[in-house]
């Protein structure tokens, strides 16, 4: 009887030493420093990953997994903005929540035109919105732009700025009828 009990103290220890090992084997993935940002920023955005949180401000991407909180420095030149067009509904936002934040049109198509203050071209394609309603873009920062989204014949055109405390969550560009 003693050697049954003993072989299940056993069998349980290894267990619960298998389960501490995964777990911190898990926890040391979101502290390694990614390759590359953007694609960390992607796969957020497009539940590849995972997390309890995952928001983005003008300078880092902050994720909160098992209980911890991870930053990773965005790029210096290069400022993270997601846009939600909508129509009918919106909500008011300031930082992005890559793991929060809905827009009104999922998986929509878009033409998307930005130019500089320069008048340089900066984007003029057709681009689709994410599961999430929001289209991701990454721009120069230190900029400001002017922005036209057009759909079904229904456009807007407004400004936005990519200095540093800038808003990474737009979400105030309402397509109506010209």
């Amino acid at each position: 009887m003693l050697k049954k009990i003993m072989l299940a103290v056993g069998v349980l220890i290894a267990a619960l030493v298998i389960f501490i090992v995964v777990v911190d084997l898990e926890d040391n993935e979101t502290t390694e420093e990614p390759k590359n940002i953007k694609d960390l920023v992607h796969d957020y955005s497009v539940d590849n990953l995972t997390a309890e949180a995952a928001s983005i401000n003008s300078k880092e991407l902050i994720v909160q997994k098992s209980n911890k909180e991870t930053t990773y420095e965005l790029p210096e030149d290069e400022f993270f903005v997601s846009i939600a067009p909508y129509i009918n509904e919106t909500h008011p936002c300031a930082i992005h929540s890559l793991t929060g934040c809905m827009g009104e049109l999922a998986n929509e198509e878009f033409d998307v035109y930005i130019e500089d203050e320069e008048g340089n071209v900066i984007v003029d394609e057709t681009l689709e919105s994410l599961d999430n309603g929001f289209i991701d873009l990454w721009l120069p920062r230190d900029k400001t732009y002017q922005i036209t989204i057009e759909k079904d014949g229904k456009s807007q055109t407004s400004e936005i700025s990519t200095f540093d405390g800038d808003d990474t969550c737009v979400t105030t560009i309402q397509l109506e009828t010209n």
